[in-house]
This record gives structure tokens, C-alpha cells and sequence, in this order.
């Protein structure tokens, strides 16, 4: 049992790097802190504790989370850290010996950070607290939207694929998921807060069951009976657990959006073998024609890798051109990084860096062009919005169902309501259409 009375009154501010799964769990150990009587700092006000959530997807990412904790530490002189997160997991020791570090808390222990504030007793170098790789099989439930309008659901967590280039796997343990009944009733718990949008989030959502003997088809459809929910998004889904059913489903579902996010990585065959992906070029593409054939307007986004070990030109210029032959929405273009303990570093051929600029540039332009037509074939369409807080004076903003980003005039009455509007031309900035409120 933990004596909560000296966490009264005391303040904490909360940094995460890296995905929506992380920013989920950020939002979580927020709640829990609150509910210990720890409130979030004001803007300008020092806080007694930092959280800082990391990532290490990559050696950019590795590099901004020590960046991350520096500018903390000295935003927040006297402030005990706390460091959690990928980066802390695979790193511990050299996150524990940065500079006003406090606790390091790997995979396993971030659910139950309060057991671990040590009354905020700060030590000359960083306590490290983290399991194993193997004994990492805890599941830390999360579902929480901290100060956004859409709910982060965590429906699974870890990683059994081991691709040549990951080391989330080595940072996330193996998947590991919760029950369905746990999570429909934490979906139920949204209602009750008045949320009305859930995002599905995990490392590896389509490989849901592991653990429970459950699917990925069962949960979603267990929580499309939820009432209430008027929306459900699928953050992100590898294609070969993507199923036809999967896609069937969602297209006549209730509440499930027409949006889908795939892992592509490359469009070149030979480097998803070098790569270890557990599908080819012929099965991504039956997967984006069969989304289209069953939901015409559906948004698809698509992570392509640039740069890795084995793209010659060649198969770059073979990867480009599937990707441009594929009827896509948007790309989410990142540079292959070499990560310490990955097979990928025993392939050769190693790609310059000012190679890598240029091809992430040529893809980061079709992406461009793919949205633009995307958005552009849209305009002068009826289309309902969930409606965003902004700020007072400041356009808000809201996503059709099929995640097109609309621009509307402020009316504080709309926040987190359903909005039917029109859809207009693009804003100034280009990054959203204009609508009028019907």
C-alpha cells in the first residue's frame, strides 16, 4: 500500500517521445498520479516530478530523448525524474547516469510507477528498476486521452516478429494482450466519461490473442456493441494479419472507420526478405485492393522504410514504383537507422546518408501528391466531423470518417460533438479543407 499523503499538493509534468501507444500509456501514468493527488504543472511552473516516456525506434530517437531530459531537468531544477519508456528498457544504465535522473523504469514497470517514487528521495545516479526480456510478460492495461479529444485504447503490447531491423521487441517483450471483457469494459468506461472516438492501439494489434486464446476479429467485434462509441479507429495493422474478414467487417461495422494504416517497409521483394517481413509485394497489394473494393473512399496510410541494408538503387526504384502503382492516401516515410543487436547489421550494402535524404524526399513528394488528390476529390461532399477543442479565436479542426482533416469556425458549443459540414477547398496552409457547418 502506498502512503499517498506525501504526493499532496505536489506537481508533475509528462514529456513522451514516439508512438500513440506510448502517448496512451503517458496519459495513464498521468491519471494515476492525479489520483494519488498529483496535479499537472501550469505552463511556467516548476514541477516536484517529471515523466519523461521515451522512444527508440531509431538513433534520431535515442538522441532526442536524451535531448528530452536535459531540457527537462533543467526546466525543473530539483524536480525528481522519472525516465520509462523504450529507450529506458534497452539503454538503463547510460539513462540512469544523465544528470539529474532519478528512477529508470523499464517495460514491466511503468504500470505501477507510484511504488517506485521512493517518497521522491533522489539518489547521486539514477535507480534502475527493469526485468529481463523474458520475464517481460506483464499486460499494463491503458485507455486514456490525457488533454486530446479521441481515447487511446491499448488492446495488446510486445512483439513475437524479430524483423532483421526492430529492436522493439527487445524494448516491448513478447505479445501479450488483455481479454476482451476487460476491454470492452474500459470502452463502456469512455462512454461514461463522454468520450465518444476510441483509436485501437498496440506494438502488433493484429496479432490480439495470443495470451486470452481471443482474435483481433473478436474484439472488434465485441467492441462495436459498445453504445456510445460512435467511432473506432485501427491505429495500425500488419498486412498478412489483416484479414479479408478483418476488411468485410469493418465495411458493413458500425462504428469502425474506414481507415487503415499497413506497414509496407518496401515495395521491393527482396529487401522485405532481408528484411524478415512475413508477407511480399503480391499480398500487399490484394490487401489495399480489397479495402478499396469494400470501402471505395477509405483512407490508407503506409509506412515505408527508406535506406535500409540491401536496397541497392535498383531495388529502391522497384520499391517506388509498387508504391506509386498502389492506390494509397498518405506515407509515412522514416530513414532506415542502425540499431545496436539487430541482424540487419550482418547484410551489406549500407546506403549513404545523402542517399537515404533523396529517396525519403522523392517518397515524401508522392505522398504529397497522393493526399492532395485524395483530399481533392472530396471537395463539395457532405461529411461529419468530430469536432476538436482549440483554443479561443483559433480555427477548430475535426477528421471525416475517412480521416480527412477539416478546418471549421470556432464555436466552443462543438467540442467533441459530431458535426455535419460541407466540405470546401484547402486551407492557407494546406494541410486541411475548409467546412461549412450544415
Amino acid at each position: 500500500m502506498v502512503d499517498t499523503a506525501i504526493f499532496q499538493d505536489r506537481t508533475a509534468v509528462y514529456y513522451t517521445l514516439g508512438c500513440k501507444l506510448n502517448f496512451s500509456e503517458t496519459s495513464s501514468i498521468g491519471t494515476t498520479l492525479k489520483a494519488a493527488g498529483i496535479r499537472t504543472a501550469r505552463k511556467g511552473e516548476k514541477a516536484d516530478i517529471v515523466v519523461v516516456n521515451t522512444c527508440s525506434v531509431t538513433e534520431v530517437a535515442d538522441k532526442k530523448c536524451r535531448q528530452a531530459i536535459h531540457r527537462l531537468t533543467r526546466e525543473h531544477p530539483g524536480a525528481f525524474v522519472v525516465v520509462t519508456g523504450c529507450y529506458a528498457q534497452l539503454n538503463p544504465q547510460t539513462v540512469a547516469h544523465i544528470d539529474g535522473v532519478n528512477i529508470v523504469l523499464g517495460t514491466d514497470q511503468k504500470g505501477d510507477i507510484l511504488t517506485h517514487l521512493n517518497n521522491l528521495e533522489k539518489r547521486r545516479v539514477g535507480e534502475v528498476i527493469t526485468s529481463d526480456l523474458k520475464e517481460i510478460r506483464t499486460f499494463i492495461p491503458s485507455c486514456s486521452r490525457g488533454d486530446r479529444t479521441r481515447y487511446f485504447l491499448k488492446v495488446q503490447d510486445g512483439c513475437d516478429y524479430f524483423c532483421t531491423y526492430c529492436t522493439i521487441p527487445f524494448a516491448r517483450g513478447r505479445s501479450r494482450n488483455g481479454t476482451i471483457a476487460s476491454l470492452v469494459a474500459q470502452a463502456e468506461q469512455t462512454v461514461a466519461e463522454g468520450g465518444k472516438e476510441i483509436v485501437i492501439t498496440g506494438v502488433n494489434v493484429g496479432d490480439y490473442g495470443k495470451t486470452t486464446q481471443e482474435s483481433f476479429l473478436d474484439l472488434i467485434e465485441a467492441l462495436d456493441k459498445v453504445k456510445g462509441i460512435d467511432r473506432y479507429r485501427i491505429s495500425s495493422i500488419e498486412p498478412d494479419l489483416l484479414t479479408d474478414e478483418i476488411i468485410d467487417f469493418v465495411a458493413r461495422s458500425r462504428a469502425f472507420m474506414p481507415h487503415f494504416h499497413l506497414p509496407l517497409q518496401s515495395g521491393s521483394d527482396d529487401v522485405l526478405q532481408l528484411m524478415h517481413r512475413r508477407y511480399d509485394t503480391a499480398l500487399f497489394a490484394h490487401k489495399i485492393r480489397k479495402i478499396k473494393e469494400r470501402m471505395p473512399n477509405a483512407f490508407i496510410g503506409v509506412d515505408v522504410m527508406v535506406g535500409t541494408r540491401g536496397e541497392t538503387e535498383a531495388r529502391f526504384e522497384e520499391s517506388y514504383r509498387f508504391v506509386e502503382s498502389l492506390e494509397v492516401t498518405q506515407l509515412h516515410v522514416f530513414s532506415y537507422s542502425e540499431r545496436p543487436g539487430t541482424q540487419a547489421l550482418k547484410i551489406d550494402y549500407v546506403v549513404p546518408p545523402e542517399e537515404k535524404h533523396r529517396r525519403s524526399q522523392l517518397l515524401l513528394a508522392l505522398s504529397e501528391e497522393k493526399t492532395h488528390a485524395f483530399y481533392e476529390r472530396h471537395i463539395g461532399k457532405e461529411a461529419v466531423i468530430l469536432a476538436e477543442k482549440a483554443k479561443v479565436s483559433r480555427p477548430m479542426h475535426g477528421f471525416t470518417d475517412n480521416y480527412i482533416r477539416v478546418e471549421i469556425a470556432h464555436r466552443h458549443t462543438l467540442d467533441n460533438r459530431l458535426v455535419r459540414v460541407r466540405l470546401g477547398r484547402f486551407n492557407a496552409a494546406e494541410t486541411a479543407l475548409s467546412g461549412e457547418i450544415l
